[in-house]
């Protein structure tokens, strides 16, 4: 006998499911004329439309016949870390307000920066504030950021904001 639905999960699986079904709507309109891999550029739109139905109705049938019955409890505090939430959304907000100013790879090192010191002070990590956290923060921050636009610029041809008109930084 099925266990009672829970409903917040079902919810999610319709969510899902929608969101998988919307996409498919959308990649009706996309040509599907084959390109140099012999795949159209609907190819990736229905595989993940696809995907995110089959997800979907997955979710959707395992509420509706007693829920996640092997989940773990959490493990995090039932309270929401505030300070946290700040540090990682400053970050996300300062990347989105300077990426047209200070460059691409600057803008990111920083929303890694910020982002990296919410986590350490949500995990309670004692080394959130000293000197040498920031500096190796920033620093991987950097190199993270720098290859993935040289990537972009350099061999896929694709335009990033940079500091510079060299194309290097």
């Amino acid at each position: 006998m099925p266990a009672p639905a829970n409903w917040p999960q079902t919810l999610v699986g319709v969510g899902v499911l929608v969101t998988g079904l919307a996409l498919a709507y959308g990649a009706i309109g996309i040509s599907s004329e084959a390109g140099y891999g012999g795949v159209g550029p609907n190819f990736l739109p229905w595989l993940v439309s696809v995907a995110l139905a089959a997800c979907g109705a997955w979710i959707l049938w395992e509420a509706r016949t007693g829920g996640f019955r092997e989940m773990e409890d959490s493990s995090g505090d039932a309270a929401p870390y505030w300070t946290g939430f700040i540090w990682v959304s400053a970050g996300l907000l300062l990347n989105a307000g300077l990426i047209t100013t200070i460059g691409f790879v600057l803008s990111c090192a920083l929303c890694y920066l910020l982002a990296v010191q919410g986590l350490r002070r949500a995990g309670g990590q004692a080394v959130a504030n000293s000197p040498r956290a920031w500096v190796i923060d920033a620093v991987t921050g950097l190199i993270i950021s720098a290859p993935v636009y040289w990537t972009f610029t350099k061999f896929l041809a694709i335009n990033l904001p940079g500091l510079t008109a060299t194309g290097w930084i």
